[in-house]
């Protein structure tokens, strides 16, 4: 696949510096995770990582033409799910879909198996997977000023999904990190800085310039990307088998969860613009 073709993402390859900016380009919902979003994503990194001239890659989200409120921008709103979206497809490419990878197994593994840095720049409001996908893919996360994270699953009857139930607990400790599922908290970059969860906030009109020069140190000229590569490597390859099993199970769990009376519920109580009354069935 080539960059022209995409329509979910934009993926812009800057030819001097190798340096690809993937922008998903979803504005009008909130740059949610759709399920052509995703599958574009996983393109993305399956064109970057057999391309010997990219040597990075950075992703933000798209801004809405008509927003010049900063405050109001999204990195992506999560998952999103049309089914019209999929019955428009050709038949060749619904055949890439496994509607049962709710947990983006197959997305996931492929990120984190890339051996040339990846960045997040957060630009905005990131909720459920729009930070799972960072926390699980990027080597370094940077957010705006304005950014903030909210990981509602359980409000929504649902469980975590791209590996954060074993990767949470890893940086956060298992007390906090069961806190912040179970009560799905809203954390503004300050917080997410104290945490751990992400390396630095910029102001926002300088987050995607400042990404760009921090990922050219690690690649050629300024950056040794072999070793930059080998050290991705040693780092995460004794934890894909973990990473894999939290994703299997994770699945396990979410094809169960969607099936489930409280999940309706919560999907009702959206739409009413109540509180749930879940059964814990």
């Amino acid at each position: 696949m080539e960059a022209k073709e995409f329509n979910n993402i934009i993926y812009d390859k800057d030819d001097r510096t190798g340096i690809v900016l993937v922008t998903i380009n979803r504005p009008e919902i909130k740059n949610a995770l759709s399920i052509l979003v995703l599958m574009e994503l996983h393109r993305a990194a399956d064109l970057f990582d057999n391309d010997d001239t990219a040597q990075a890659m950075i992703i933000t989200g798209a801004n809405a033409a008509d927003n010049n409120d900063p405050t109001r921008e999204a990195f992506s709103s999560g998952g999103y799910f049309n089914p019209a979206e999929l019955d428009s497809l050709d038949e060749e490419t619904k055949a890439e879909f496994d509607l049962t990878d709710i947990a983006q197994k197959r997305l996931c593994l492929k990120l984190w198996q890339i051996n040339k840095p990846i960045i997040a720049a957060i630009n905005g409001l990131a909720i459920g997977g729009g930070f799972t996908v960072p926390l699980a893919c990027a080597d370094l996360i940077y957010v705006s000023e304005h950014a903030w994270v909210k990981l509602p699953f359980i409000s929504l009857g649902i469980i975590p999904e791209l590996a954060s139930s074993y990767l949470l607990p890893r940086i956060l400790g298992f007390q906090r990190a069961k806190e912040i599922l179970f009560f799905g908290e809203t954390l503004d970059a300050q917080k997410l800085l104290d945490l751990g969860l992400i390396n630095k906030i910029l102001p926002h009109s300088e987050l995607i310039a400042y990404s760009k020069k921090i990922v050219a140190k690690l690649v050629p000229p300024q950056g040794a990307s072999l070793a930059v590569g080998l050290t991705k490597q040693a780092l995460h390859g004794p934890l894909i088998e973990a990473v894999t099993r939290a994703l299997d199970a994770e699945n396990e769990g979410l094809n169960k969860v969607f099936a489930s009376a409280d999940f309706w519920e919560a999907l009702a109580a959206r739409k009413e613009k109540r509180e749930p009354v879940f059964k814990g069935t």
